[in-house]
Order: C-alpha cells, then sequence, then structure tokens
C-alpha cells in the first residue's frame, strides 16, 4: 500500500512539474526580457567589471533559465546584477523570461 501511494505520488509529481515550466507566455517574456537584452542578445558581450563572458541564452531550454533565474533570486549564485535583476521577479516572469528566450535558436 505505502509503495503504491509513493509510486502515485511520484507519478503526480513528473506530470505536474514540466507543466509548470510550460506555463510561460513567450510575447509576455519578450516584454519582460527587455533589461535582458543588452547583455545577453549580444555575440561576444563582456562584462567590464568583472570581466567575464556573458552568456547569450537564446535557445536555452527553459527550466535552466528558470532555475538559474530562482537561484540568483535567493543568492545562491553569485552575480550582484544579475541577484538584483532576479529580485523582483516573479515565478511567472521567470516562465515568461524563459518561455521567450527558450523559443528562438541559438546561433
Amino acid at each position: 500500500m505505502k509503495t503504491r501511494y509513493l509510486s502515485s505520488l511520484l507519478l503526480l509529481f513528473v506530470s505536474v512539474v514540466p507543466a509548470a515550466f510550460a506555463a510561460g507566455d513567450p510575447a509576455a517574456g519578450r516584454i519582460k526580457a527587455e533589461p535582458c537584452m543588452g547583455c545577453h542578445a549580444v555575440e561576444g558581450y563582456f562584462s567590464v567589471y568583472p570581466t567575464y563572458h556573458v552568456p547569450r541564452v537564446g535557445g536555452q531550454h527553459p527550466e535552466y533559465i528558470i532555475a538559474a533565474l530562482k537561484e540568483y533570486r535567493a543568492k545562491q549564485r553569485s552575480h550582484a546584477t544579475m541577484q538584483a535583476q532576479a529580485a523582483t521577479l516573479s515565478d511567472q516572469d521567470m516562465a515568461d523570461i524563459a518561455a521567450f528566450f527558450s523559443s528562438f535558436k541559438a546561433e
């Protein structure tokens, strides 16, 4: 009985989690991603201080983008600018931004 309950719970979790990531609206994400575009949409862009390559996120998996933004919001990833950007984003904002960035192919 306990195994059957755990199996049902696992099945529910596996079926619900991807739906949460798929709930993003790319059209809304395009507007919400405007502040992101100055760095993440410029090919070969390097930050001035500290100097590092800024990743392009176009074509990235939405799950990865959402997880990264949540980690910046929780200050589990260290980058002051990204922490500040993510601090005001809701989970829906993150899903929308992820849907937008994942909607176009990386070059």
